[in-house]
């Protein structure tokens, strides 16, 4: 964690209010970096601090911020809990900004992030400047992405897809199979112990990476393929 504290920037929003921050990272001492670099702007507070995606979706409820700035890789060396922690706070929270900060820089990461919902992408070593511009530019509704991030979006876009068998994960898979069962989304969460909203979820991330609009045909295709 590179961001080194510096004096407040110029130009800070017009609105009078402050833009309430929750910061969701499983280091306690990146969090308290944060929050000393974020809180020598007038216009930001740090309202919680969050370790975990069970930690941050409590806390949203309870101090209702305007920003949530998140790390993707939080308990677990794994993106997923921290990309099912944004696809559930955009759902359940409409008009919450969701801006990661983050180490990782993977051009189909970056991609994944913005299509559960993230506003924005930057990595760790940004400057103070281009974080704080980042956090102004989301909470005014718009998105932010530092060049790496811009970069990797425009890549992985551009990027042809790699097979739907060696794209879905373990997860995917045995959503999968319970779809093909004709299962809805809420059996799905209750046989695998996860909420109905991460089983929706994995369930856009398969029709995506499938490519198809509607359950039955994603079964289809994965009978197609052998997945399943």
């Amino acid at each position: 964690m590179t961001i080194a504290p510096q004096q407040p920037t110029t130009q800070p929003p017009t609105r009078r209010d402050t833009v309430g921050i929750l910061l969701v990272d499983d280091h306690a001492i990146v969090r308290q970096g944060l929050r000393s670099i974020l809180e020598r702007e007038p216009d930001l507070r740090v309202l919680a601090e969050a370790s975990t995606a069970a930690e941050a979706r409590a806390v949203v409820r309870h101090v209702a911020p305007d920003i949530v700035l998140l790390d993707l890789k939080l308990s677990t060396s794994s993106d997923t809990e921290g990309l099912e922690l944004c696809a559930q706070l955009v759902e359940e929270h409409p008009g919450l900004g969701v801006l990661v900060l983050t180490t990782f820089l993977d051009d189909q990461l970056v991609l994944r992030a913005i299509r559960v919902g993230a506003r924005g992408y930057v990595v760790k070593d940004v400057d103070t400047s281009g974080l704080v511009r980042a956090i102004r530019d989301v909470s005014r509704g718009g998105s932010a992405f530092d060049a790496r991030s811009a970069a990797a979006m425009v890549r992985g876009l551009n990027a042809p897809a790699p097979a739907a068998n060696q794209q879905l994960t373990e997860r995917e898979l045995e959503v999968l199979q319970l779809l093909a069962r004709g299962h809805s989304n809420r059996a799905i969460g209750e046989r695998l112990f996860i909420s109905e909203t991460t089983a929706k979820f994995h369930v856009g991330n398969i029709l995506r990476k499938l490519e198809v609009s509607r359950r039955a045909e994603a079964v289809y295709a994965a009978s197609k393929l052998g997945v399943i």
